[in-house]
Order: C-alpha cells, then sequence, then structure tokens
C-alpha cells in the first residue's frame, strides 16, 4: 500500500519568525496523526527554523526549488547540499510556477531529479496542462512527455521513492478544480506511463499526488479516489488549521 503524502507548499510566503508560529499551532492539530505522511515546504529563508521547530515530530521538511549543481556562481541559488544541511529531505521540482515565470524546461526538470538523487533528497517533481493543452484535448499527451522527459535516465529502483505531483496549472489559484474524476484520470495517465518507462513494480510504488486548489471542503472528494495518493497543497496550506484539515481528511 502506498502511504498518502500532504504537502505544503508555502511558495513566498512566511518569515522565519511566522514559520515557527505556524508549526508551534500545527503540531497540536496533528498530533498522533500517523496515516499520512506529513511534508512542509517553506522558503528557503525559514528551513532551518521549520527544520528545528519540527525536530522529533515525524513531520519531514522539503525544499521549494533547488539548483543542480552542487556549489558554483549561480547567485541566488540554493543548491543540494545547503537544503540538506538546513534539513530538508524533500525538494519540490518543476513546479508549475517555475515553469512559467523562471523558464524551467522539461530537461531542467530532469537535470534537477539527478541532482536530487545523488544528494539523498526525495524529490517531488511537478507536471501538468495549461488551460490552452486541456481545452485542445492534449492533457494526456502533455503528462506523457513531460514524464517522459523527467524521468529520462532513472533507474527504476531510485524512481520508486520519487513522488510526481499533477498540477492541472489552469486549477492553481484560480478557485477552479478538476473534478476527482477529471483528476483520477490524469494520475492513471501519469502511472500508466510510468509503468512503459520504468515498469508496473515501479508505478505501483510510486505515489502521485493532486496539486491543483485543494482545499478542506474538496480534499476528502480528491484524496479518495484510487489513484490519487495524496496532495501538493498550496494557498489552503498557509493557515495551520485549514491544512490540518486537510491532513484529516
Amino acid at each position: 500500500m502506498r502511504k498518502p503524502l500532504i504537502a505544503a507548499n508555502w511558495k513566498m510566503y512566511k518569515t522565519p519568525a511566522q514559520a515557527q508560529e505556524y508549526v508551534k499551532n500545527f503540531l497540536p492539530l496533528v498530533a498522533d496523526h500517523d496515516r499520512d505522511e506529513i511534508v512542509l515546504c517553506p522558503s528557503a529563508t525559514s528551513l532551518c527554523v521549520v527544520a528545528e521547530a519540527l525536530k522529533g515530530s515525524g513531520i519531514a521538511v522539503g525544499g521549494q526549488n533547488m539548483h543542480f549543481a552542487e556549489e558554483g556562481a549561480y547567485t541566488g541559488e540554493t543548491s543540494p547540499l545547503m537544503l540538506k544541511a538546513l534539513g530538508a529531505t524533500r525538494v519540490i521540482i518543476g513546479h508549475s510556477e517555475r515553469r512559467q515565470y523562471f523558464g524551467e524546461t522539461d530537461e531542467m526538470v530532469n537535470q534537477k531529479i539527478h541532482a536530487a538523487v545523488k544528494n539523498g533528497l526525495t524529490p517531488i517533481v511537478c507536471i501538468g496542462e495549461v488551460l490552452e493543452e486541456r481545452e485542445a484535448g492534449k492533457t494526456e499527451e502533455v503528462l506523457l512527455r513531460q514524464a517522459e522527459k523527467a524521468l529520462k535516465g532513472v533507474e527504476p529502483e531510485t524512481a520508486e521513492s520519487f513522488v510526481i505531483a499533477y498540477e492541472p496549472v489552469w486549477a492553481i489559484g484560480t478557485g477552479r478544480t478538476a473534478t476527482p474524476e477529471m483528476a483520477g484520470l490524469a494520475h492513471f495517465y501519469i502511472r500508466s506511463e510510468v509503468a512503459r518507462l520504468l515498469g508496473r513494480k515501479t508505478a505501483d510504488n510510486m505515489r502521485i499526488l493532486y496539486g491543483g486548489s485543494v482545499k478542506p471542503d474538496n480534499a476528502s472528494a480528491l484524496l479518495n479516489q484510487p489513484e490519487i495518493d495524496g496532495a501538493l497543497v498550496g494557498g489552503a496550506s498557509l493557515d495551520p488549521v485549514s491544512f490540518s484539515k486537510i491532513v484529516k481528511y
């Protein structure tokens, strides 16, 4: 059985003090909850504070982005070695906002995945279609292409621990949400492609999350779909009460 994973992507919100206060309020709300794996992904400036505040809780910490190089003249970037030193064990790679606003390509996503693996970080790999692609009937085509390019050169055994997050880009921050059936079908496409590329065992063990305007009132319907193994939560994760309700779907 794949253990569900609920990850919070705080994006560019929360100072270190605010992040620390969040964790203080959040931990009592999910005390003794062990059905799901929980990951908090704060901005890089709050990683150390969040990792320290979560010690002994069983909740993991992840970065929101990472450069593929371990060090170098890359002003403003964060390396995998830095993430690990700050306490991160997971890292979001290829988020739609990174692709849209910062020009990340499928090839760059693949480079970062290999760097994460090399440095012992579990990648949470984001893929998904924009509105124009969905309306043109290209959802499956886009998902298969992005999955294939992301997983290029990855060994099947290594990929079993990966997490893929399906992000219907048209549903992020818009208030629109894929129906549970639409989301489930997209997850089926992705898992089928992973099976084609890396084998059925890898596909069966890999967790695939849904990440498109997940909220307390729709989490249960989405996360009870058999192909959906959890959620990557944006806006609704910024409030500890709201996020705890999603965790307890």
